[in-house]
């Protein structure tokens, strides 16, 4: 049923909700991995947590170089994978929903407008987003969302939470049920994992744990 689901977070709680990593298409890019900024050789999330709480400078294994996570800082390209898909996915979309975004920040709020005109758009928010403005409409530009023109015959706004709004389009279509116990299965997974946490130790990198020793130090050893 679901063909992609492409994401603006960069915090991985997709893939904790559970969507498989081919199905995610992360266009700010995300902390589930980190490269090597001079070899390119990858890391793992729970590699470069070892070093977040160690407190040290994630340095790579295979040279000096820094390793930094896979997230898409200002000035940076976004991922390949974003632009790859995109031109195959769209046109094999029949059914857009968008959830919990301003649709403010391009390329990504752009992504309305792939979809075939003949597609419904379906938006979950808090506010009205991604709107054709009557300016807009008066330049004859196309582009964005049009839920108030009595021409619409595609753009659905829901205004409320996302939660409450999945709910509600899970409970039409049939399956409200199946998502209670989906959502509950899993919260109930991530509490048990919070816990067991919690009762280990901070991680620690006992090769990054020597104590740097500066000038000022080396002085005093001298003496």
């Amino acid at each position: 049923m679901l063909l992609r689901h492409y994401t603006q977070n960069i915090d991985t709680l997709e893939r904790v909700a559970g969507i498989p990593g081919e199905k995610i298409v992360e266009a700010h890019g995300t902390f589930h991995t980190g490269h090597c900024l001079e070899c390119g050789k990858e890391y793992s999330q729970d590699w470069m947590k070892v070093k977040i709480f160690a407190n040290t400078t994630p340095i790579c294994e295979n040279c000096p170089g820094i390793v930094k996570p896979d997230i898409v800082f200002f000035g940076e390209s976004l991922p390949t994978k974003f632009h790859k898909l995109l031109t195959t996915d769209f046109p094999k979309c029949e059914l857009l929903i968008i959830l919990g975004s301003s649709l403010a920040v391009q390329p990504f709020a752009s992504l309305v407008d792939r979809a075939p005109n003949d597609v419904p758009r379906l938006l979950l928010n808090r506010e009205k987003a991604g709107h054709r403005t009557g300016m807009m409409a008066m330049l004859g530009m196309s582009g964005g969302m049009d839920f108030d023109s009595k021409n619409n015959t595609r753009d659905v706004l829901w205004l409320g939470d996302c939660d409450d709004g999945c709910q509600l389009l899970a409970d039409k279509l049939g399956f409200g049920e199946e998502l209670k116990e989906l959502c509950r299965r899993e919260h109930e997974k991530i509490d048990k994992e919070i816990e067991k946490n919690k009762e280990k130790p901070k991680p620690q990198d006992k090769k990054d744990q020597k104590k740097e020793v500066g000038p000022a130090e080396k002085v005093k050893e001298k003496l």
